[in-house]
């Protein structure tokens, strides 16, 4: 999301069953778009950090969902988070359907998205690369520059960061 060009990269990992999440994604990050990538200050990449089976499950059905749409898709997730990340997988199977059936997913198609090894094993391996390469432990976790940042932060510390790479470009 945002220019390719943009000075500020921020790169969110992310869990979609994780509530902290769910909170940055409600509270955090609409300002943040609206102050930073609106602006062509910052681009943000999301990237899947699943961290139980719901998770990997949404990031899965999410990857089926053309790029062009898949953030009102992610919001409708973290918004109605309760409703799907259930402890029975069966039922959040059934109740994920239904949320992405209601923006036009059918349910071959959400069938093919879960039965893909391919894509579960490159969103898995994303994550092992993730832990390796970037020492990320929990989510929200951000790298800002290369900068990283853990847990879910007002959008103040957003702006402080932020502030203070663009000052020193």
């Amino acid at each position: 999301m945002g220019g390719e060009n943009a000075p500020i990269t921020i790169i969110e990992y992310a869990s979609l069953s994780c509530s902290h999440c769910a909170d940055f994604h409600i509270n955090t990050l609409p300002e943040l778009i609206k102050e930073f990538v609106d602006t062509g200050k910052a681009r943000i990449v999301f990237r899947d950090f699943p961290f139980n089976y719901p998770a990997l499950l949404g990031s899965m059905v999410l990857r089926c969902v053309p790029r062009d749409i898949r953030y009102e898709y992610s919001n409708a997730l973290y918004h109605l988070q309760s409703k799907w990340v259930l402890r029975e997988n069966a039922k959040t199977t059934q109740e994920l359907y239904k949320i992405m059936q209601s923006g036009g997913m059918t349910k071959e198609r959400f069938n093919e998205c879960i039965d893909n090894v391919d894509l579960e094993n490159e969103i898995l391996n994303g994550l092992m690369a993730a832990q390796s390469e970037f020492n990320i432990k929990s989510t929200p976790s951000f790298l800002i520059n290369g900068i990283l940042i853990e847990g879910n932060k007002p959008i103040k510390d957003f702006r402080q960061i932020i502030d203070k790479i663009l000052s020193e470009q």
